[in-house]
């Protein structure tokens, strides 16, 4: 009797997400900030410095910080106070501030660029009419992340957009204020967005004792 013979066994197919840490990525903590913040002045990377502080400012996704342009933030050839980019995955727009020492790294950068109204802030690779990719914005970020000693597998550009934003709602509980900030059409969004419930609740928890 004759067995069967059997079939070549399918190629395993790898998950896209083998090795990777999926899930909503934590935000960077104060310190944090202060440290990469630190390293690139220390470094003069203008450009990466400016890039990292408007990323925390403006709390946007990040194909919208690369999408930026010089006019967004410098229309009047100097960095304003605030400014309004219409963000690609709603259409909407959406107004944030600018801290001082962001200006500053804005301002320096221009300076040492001499990037003009027109132009795309953040360019990359394929030249000066195209701007950096989503892609190559997200291997800046995990070097940044990765060069103050933090894992760049927990954290992401998602952490930038969500750093600012959970702070503020910390310090305030003001979430109709958060909402406005990141852009969100529905305050459900902000919740989930944030992980409030979990972190309040574990917050009411720390304050009893049994």
């Amino acid at each position: 009797m004759q067995h069967p013979v059997n079939a070549a066994p399918a190629p395993k197919r790898v998950p896209w997400n083998k090795g990777k840490l999926t899930g909503a990525k934590p935000p960077l903590r104060p310190k944090h900030v202060w440290s990469i913040r630190t390293k690139l002045q220390i470094e003069g990377r203008a450009r990466d410095l400016a890039m990292f502080n408007l990323a925390i400012d403006s709390k946007l996704r990040g194909c919208d910080v690369v999408a930026i342009r010089v006019e967004d933030v410098a229309a009047g050839g100097y960095t304003a106070d605030r400014a309004t980019v219409r963000q690609k995955k709603t259409g909407r727009p959406v107004r944030f501030e600018l801290s001082e020492q962001t200006r500053q790294a804005v301002d320096d950068y221009l300076n040492a660029t001499g990037k003009r109204p027109g132009e795309y802030l953040f360019t990359g690779h394929r030249g000066p009419a195209r701007s950096m990719t989503t892609r190559q914005y997200a291997r800046l970020v995990s070097g940044w992340i990765g060069s103050v000693g933090l894992d760049p597998r927990l954290f992401g550009t998602h952490s930038l957009r969500r750093t600012k934003a959970t702070l503020i709602y910390r310090r305030t509980g003001n979430l109709r204020a958060v909402q406005l900030l990141l852009g969100h059409t529905k305050i459900e969004s902000t919740v989930r967005y944030l992980g409030i419930e979990v972190d309040d609740a574990l917050a009411i928890a720390e304050q009893v004792d049994v």
